[in-house]
């Protein structure tokens, strides 16, 4: 079987190469809130006024910031008051990170639901990394988040080629296995197209690489931790692996043992980080 599906694997890779099949784009709204954030004269007016053109991103936004991850002293009404609070970067991550939510939709009832599947896993790894960032880094949780939300990205052009090519909706084994082998490398080239960081390219490959060794904490390693993580009570194979061997957990400075205390500690910050994106 596993010849087949690197063939099917190549199959996709050259379809992405030669454009027949093409990656996904960011929604217009996070297009533009990007490139908004990223012009030097921006303010958190001019970038409120990219933000309002989406109703239903405005009005996420202003509930996440009153979120009690993110709550102030005072209760956020207004989208500038949202702006003003998080700030531009963190805004325009967040802003990202939500609009991403509408590329998870497809015409197939099968493809939807691995497609739900996959944004749910998402938005808990997200959330995970945004507390591991902030608890155990000096990295940015709003980066860390929107590095969790892509981590399986390239699931999506593979699901996009199976809706293409029904056989493959047909045998789920064949198709779980091609996702598992081929969403790394094919979302490492999307978030390249995307023009995302460095930091962030890396992470689709990376947080699979159990045994990478770098200088310093990065995303990759807390998306890593988080992804593991998240799998904690189920009987998936990354549960049945050697954490302590692990240096991601060292360069974070955590155990990869669970302490009680530690996890009740952060529960309700974990719980915060994940409600606040679903």
């Amino acid at each position: 079987m596993s010849e087949v599906i690197e063939q099917i694997k190549q199959r996709i890779i050259t379809a992405i190469e030669t454009n027949q099949l093409v990656l996904p784009t960011l929604p217009e709204v996070a297009l533009q809130v990007r490139e908004a954030s990223q012009d030097d004269n921006v303010n958190i007016q001019k970038l409120s006024d990219v933000i309002a053109q989406d109703p239903a991103l405005t009005a996420r936004i202003i509930k996440v910031t009153n979120s009690p991850l993110l709550r102030a002293s005072r209760e956020i009404e207004d989208l500038k008051m949202a702006v003003s609070r998080l700030g531009i970067d963190y805004t325009a991550n967040l802003a990202t990170g939500l609009a991403m939510e509408q590329m998870f939709q497809a015409t197939s009832d099968i493809v939807d639901k691995l497609l739900r599947e996959t944004w749910a896993k998402s938005t808990e790894v997200a959330g995970i990394s945004h507390v591991m960032a902030k608890h155990y880094t000096k990295l940015k949780p709003d980066q860390a988040t929107l590095a969790g939300l892509v981590h399986k990205i390239g699931v999506l052009p593979i699901l996009t080629f199976a809706e293409d090519h029904r056989k493959l909706l047909k045998n789920p084994a064949v198709l779980e296995k091609l996702i598992e082998l081929a969403h790394p490398d094919i979302g490492r080239k999307i978030l390249e197209v995307w023009d995302f960081p460095a930091t962030l390219q890396l992470v689709p490959q990376e947080h699979l690489h159990f045994d990478r060794v770098v200088d310093n904490v990065d995303y990759a390693d807390v998306v890593l931790v988080a992804n593991l993580q998240s799998y904690i009570g189920s009987e998936h194979p990354f549960t049945k692996m050697d954490w302590s061997t692990i240096s991601a957990f060292d360069r974070l400075g955590l155990s990869h043992e669970i302490n009680t205390h530690e996890a009740e500690d952060l529960s309700e910050d974990m719980e915060a980080a994940m409600a606040f994106l679903q």
